[in-house]
């Protein structure tokens, strides 16, 4: 696998929390699939690179460490270089990797699909190879959205905290999230906000933090340790849930989608989404590694 240099992979036009701003994306369409008007069919077809549209959420799936992207067009596998389509069409808007192998989703049903419009809070146990509504289905397109073992936060227009995926309570936060995170083991949740990067214990009250910068999106690598995309491009890692922050040495440009996690060697595994590109560091984004 290729090793890039960070400049190779600075983007241009980082506006504030560059995309990782809550807005709208159409449902998939299958002539923006590919130049051709053909696009990802439904299961494992290899599609490369070319076809997955918008990629809005990343993360290693700890059952069998396969990395996973949510994106325009459903989920994807990155296996061997490739990107593998799994399961139906979904504009995948929300996504998040619960506890006993739950995948939860958000966003909007493809052509063909019997899920409502938007499709409310989605599950899969089968790795996305199909999905089916818990709640809200054809009220709620959560853009945001985290999972713990106590708790799933998600935002829709409205921060909603549920215990079961059926019921919802709303709560207060003091601006609106583009990123939420959960720390495996305490359950504390982090927001990438306009207002800097909250913090809670439970979702009902909110701190924020000093961080270096803002951030476009935040993961939790474990109960410590926090990976954020900082709006210059750069990679922020804090090991001590966010007291204190290292930044990388320059840009690795605007992610789009962020996931963390602990190596079996215990270093943080970064993963990201720079453009169309899917890439891993292992040193706080000073050098990186292209995995698709």
């Amino acid at each position: 696998m290729a090793t890039l240099t960070r400049r190779l992979l600075l983007t241009g036009g980082l506006g504030l929390l560059g995309a990782g701003a809550v807005t709208a994306c159409a449902g998939p369409d299958s002539s923006e699939r590919t130049g051709t008007g053909a696009g990802p069919q439904n299961g494992a077809d290899s599609q490369g690179d070319a076809a997955v549209g918008h990629v809005h959420g990343i993360a290693r799936d700890p059952s069998d460490g396969v990395v996973v992207l949510a994106t325009h067009y459903g989920l994807f596998r990155v296996q061997e270089g490739d990107m593998v389509s799994v399961g139906p069409t979904v504009d995948l808007m929300g996504f998040t990797l619960a506890p006993q192998g739950r995948y939860l989703a958000s966003g909007h049903p493809g052509a063909g699909s019997d899920l409502p419009e938007p499709v409310g809070l989605i599950e899969s146990t089968d790795q996305g190879e199909s999905w089916s509504v818990l709640s809200r289905g054809g009220e709620s397109d959560f853009h945001a959205l985290t999972a713990g073992a106590e708790r799933i936060v998600g935002f829709d227009g409205e921060l909603r905290v549920s215990t079961d995926g059926e019921n919802w309570e709303t709560l207060s936060i003091p601006a609106p999230p583009v990123a939420l995170a959960t720390a495996p083991g305490t359950g504390a949740i982090i927001a990438a906000t306009e207002a800097g990067v909250l913090f809670s214990s439970d979702g009902t009250s909110w701190e924020t933090l000093e961080t270096p910068q803002l951030m476009s999106r935040v993961a939790w690598a474990d109960e410590t340790t926090i990976v954020g995309s900082g709006i210059d491009g750069r990679l922020v890692t804090s090991r001590d849930a966010g007291q204190s922050w290292s930044a990388s040495e320059e840009p690795v440009g605007e992610v789009v989608a962020l996931g963390a996690s602990l190596t079996e060697d215990g270093s943080v595994e970064a993963l990201l989404v720079v453009d169309s590109t899917v890439l891993r560091s292992l040193d706080g984004g000073n050098t990186v590694e292209q995995l698709a």
